[in-house]
């Protein structure tokens, strides 16, 4: 798989989410935000403001894309038509870091408007690794595969962690650890996640993101969603602080889609972020 280093390397700093009622700022003014991550299908078009409008800003700092669409846990394959698209963008966008999520979205040619979860068997890791082969190649760079969070529990030939190590050893793709999703999780299905982290190859994170979640129900009966529609949870926080300890300094990402505040509330979290990030640096 050929691996491509991008003009715009992805510093060891913390970034946001960029969303469009912060692009004005961004195009107005220099907000003191050190990357931007975009999801890349809002992106695909051939030109226009939203594109001319993002290429204006990526001349003043680094960005990252995070797909939502390559459906890579798909029995069918990838889309080629997709993954074309994916590469003129980047080609044309040159981003630090370009990631995906462990899930699927597409079946007999339809995509579904949600990321669906993979069962952790030997039969979805060989489709998961195999997609993953054809996605790097065609795309030139290597990916990131983001841990999803989970609602209910499938049974399996793997727990989560030994998948997305199995994941990584066969196709060499890297993990975007999402502490968030791992928080969420745990809470869901009653597991440790600290046991959890201490089980992820560390060295294959190169990306965290962090983001709020909703609880549904009370009691034993409470569930939780990963809607990034709310303040990073305390708990989250301390997961990233564990996460930072266990896979040393990597950039860190601050993602909001519902619900969006101000950019100035943004900013002030990921200052706690960038406060995070930058003990950790020094403890390593």
């Amino acid at each position: 798989m050929p691996a491509r280093a991008a003009a715009g390397a992805i510093p060891l700093r913390a970034g946001i989410g960029l969303r469009s009622p912060h692009v004005a700022e961004f195009l107005d003014g220099r907000p003191p935000v050190a990357w931007v991550e975009v999801h890349s299908e809002n992106y695909l078009g051939d030109g226009g403001p939203r594109l001319a409008a993002l290429e204006r800003i990526r001349r003043d700092r680094p960005l990252a894309c995070h797909g939502v669409g390559l459906s890579p846990g798909s029995p069918q394959g990838l889309d080629d038509e997709h993954l074309r698209r994916l590469r003129a963008l980047y080609a044309r966008l040159e981003p630090g870091l370009v990631s995906e999520h462990l899930a699927w979205c597409r079946l007999d040619g339809h995509y579904l408007p949600d990321l669906l979860p993979l069962p952790y068997t030997a039969e979805a890791l060989a489709v998961v690794v195999r997609n993953l082969d054809h996605a790097q190649t065609l795309l030139g760079r290597r990916l990131l595969l983001e841990n999803p969070s989970t609602y209910l529990a499938a049974a399996g030939d793997y727990d989560e962690p030994d998948f997305l190590a199995e994941v990584v050893r066969r196709s060499g793709c890297g993990l975007l650890l999402d502490v968030n999703n791992v928080y969420v999780s745990a809470c869901n299905h009653g597991f440790d996640p600290l046991a959890w982290l201490a089980a992820l190859p560390a060295a294959a994170v190169g990306e965290i993101h962090v983001a709020g979640h909703a609880a549904c129900g009370e009691g034993a009966a409470t569930l939780l969603i990963d809607d990034h529609g709310a303040a990073v949870a305390e708990p989250v926080w301390a997961l990233l602080d564990a996460a930072l300890r266990r896979c040393g300094p990597v950039p860190v990402l601050l993602e909001r889609d519902t619900r969006i505040p101000p950019l100035a509330e943004l900013l002030a979290e990921a200052t706690r972020a960038e406060a995070a990030l930058r003990a950790a640096t020094v403890a390593a």
